[in-house]
């Protein structure tokens, strides 16, 4: 099975001004892209050749692992935004799970913040549904994907520099900021 870059679920300049349509032509369109090329080749006459990112997430190591994480993680990313008509909170079933784990919705985002602006060096924040049901927030370094601990990511952060340096420089924390003006909380609260 070839592995494609999916498509965006808007356009390159929709996320503007917090993500910029250049931004999204290098990280999207290159990074992305790479990655995909780079799986595609590094599986093909392999016994991962036809599985799912999932099970090759889950089941691979090195470049392998790396290069399907990175597609899997990326287009995680992009479709958990909206360039429009999105609510600035979750509401119902999620609203009421994260009240319960992090006391309210605001000391949640202060706490993913936290965790996103303080993984050293590459990574990536998320906010996963453990097995028993209680929320976490959880960092991961490089292409790291929770899937192999057995949660289930429902919003993650990516915190490489090439997702943010274009716009923000060194300023990770003003991407983060940025970052919660783009959640497309419908998209969230279905995952979980």
């Amino acid at each position: 099975m070839k592995h494609v870059l999916p498509k965006l679920p808007y356009s390159p300049e929709a996320l503007e001004p917090h993500i910029s349509k250049k931004t999204i032509e290098y990280h999207y369109g290159k990074h992305h892209m790479t990655y995909v090329q780079k799986l595609n080749g590094l599986i093909e006459g392999t016994s991962f050749e036809d599985m799912s990112l999932e099970d090759i997430i889950k089941k691979a190591d090195g470049g392998i692992f790396n290069n399907a994480a990175q597609v899997w993680n990326h287009t995680f990313y992009w479709e958990g935004f909206t360039a429009n008509g999105k609510k600035d909170t979750p509401e119902g079933a999620l609203l009421e799970a994260i009240n319960k784990d992090f006391g309210s919705f605001e000391d949640f985002k202060e706490a993913f913040s936290q965790k996103a602006a303080t993984l050293f060096g590459s990574g990536w924040a998320w906010l996963v549904k453990k097995s028993d049901g209680k929320l976490e927030i959880v960092q991961t370094s490089n292409a790291e994907n929770p899937m192999r601990t057995g949660d289930k990511p429902l919003l993650t952060c990516d915190v490489w520099e090439h997702a943010y340096y274009l716009d923000y420089q060194n300023r990770r924390p003003e991407y983060i900021a940025a970052f919660w003006k783009l959640v497309d909380w419908d998209i969230i609260s279905n995952r979980f």
